[in-house]
């Protein structure tokens, strides 16, 4: 059976993430001891006790998902005799499947990560943005949407959840035009920036200028673009990656690819089960399962 593994980005986040890992499995615990050397400040104690508005904070979230993804990795390689084909990951998560396929080690991807937060913090804080969840309409739609609203499409997460992303006038527009074309939710996301748009400008210079004094290995498996839909050339990883600050994140595409590609099993690894859903939606027929916790891990 062909097999893929996907990691989750940022919205994962839940207190408690990778607690029973650490507890549990001394391999796990070592690389939040490791995370924690490297940042200066008990990241873990944020993951494992909270509160949840300390680990929503972009820099925490995003750093204790990687680390949370990466102990399930671990405990799935200490616990598990499963291999995969192909790698992929959402947003921040795709930095997880970098490393999960040997392009950045542990330490380079906790000080990527966290300069890219610190990046993608100061770009919303100087061009402050919104994004809007919207459910169940067509992606060429809200495209179209988009384009007259000023705003871009940020997520295209699955065929009944598309996110908008923009300044917060371009996203006040969108509202009326979503909902005179007929939209019966959209949901207004608690972030601070205008994320996966050409509001992170700056954050994806930064990023640019970050990438070229950090040395990207080849893969040691096939690893999905968010940007591209299609697997990483080893030359344009760090290409991508920045594009990928600014770009859509094509998740509905990169699905679609691992399916038609003859992936028959999708096992997301990481915190909470968001992408689980998100695929379940693109495709109801291909196996999904989620492994994040010791019980998970230990009972499949």
């Amino acid at each position: 059976m062909k097999r893929a593994i996907v990691f989750p980005g940022q919205g994962s986040q839940v207190v408690g993430m990778g607690k029973d890992l650490a507890e549990t499995i001394p391999e796990c615990k070592a690389l939040f001891d490791r995370a924690n050397e490297l940042l200066g400040y008990d990241l873990a104690s944020i993951c494992f006790e909270g509160p949840q508005e300390e680990l929503n904070k972009s820099n925490h979230a995003q750093l204790g998902i990687f680390v949370t993804s990466a102990a399930a990795l671990k405990a799935m390689e200490l616990k598990q005799s499963l291999a995969f084909d192909v790698v992929a990951g959402h947003s921040l998560g795709e930095w997880t499947a970098l490393y999960a396929a040997g392009v950045v080690s542990f330490e380079e991807t906790i000080k990527i990560l966290k300069a890219r937060g610190e990046f993608m913090q100061a770009a919303a804080q100087a061009n402050p943005g919104a994004m809007l969840a919207v459910m169940n309409m067509d992606g060429a739609v809200l495209v179209d949407i988009a384009e007259k609203a000023g705003c871009y499409v940020a997520n295209f997460n699955s065929t009944a959840q598309t996110v908008l992303s923009g300044t917060a006038e371009s996203i006040d527009r969108a509202e009326v035009l979503l909902k005179e074309a007929g939209a019966r939710r959209t949901v207004r996301l608690p972030v601070a920036g205008a994320f996966h748009s050409p509001l992170m400008q700056s954050a994806a210079d930064q990023m640019k200028a970050f990438l070229n004094e950090v040395e990207l290995g080849a893969p040691a498996l096939p690893v999905l673009s968010n940007v591209t839909a299609d697997v990483h050339a080893v030359d344009q990883i760090a290409e991508n990656m920045v594009k990928q600050i600014t770009s859509s994140v094509q998740w509905v595409a990169s699905i679609q690819k691992l399916i038609a590609d003859g992936v028959e099993e999708i096992i997301e690894c990481g915190p909470n089960k968001v992408l689980a859903g998100l695929i379940k939606r693109i495709d109801k027929d291909v196996i999904v399962r989620n492994m994040g916790t010791l019980e998970d891990i230990e009972n499949q």
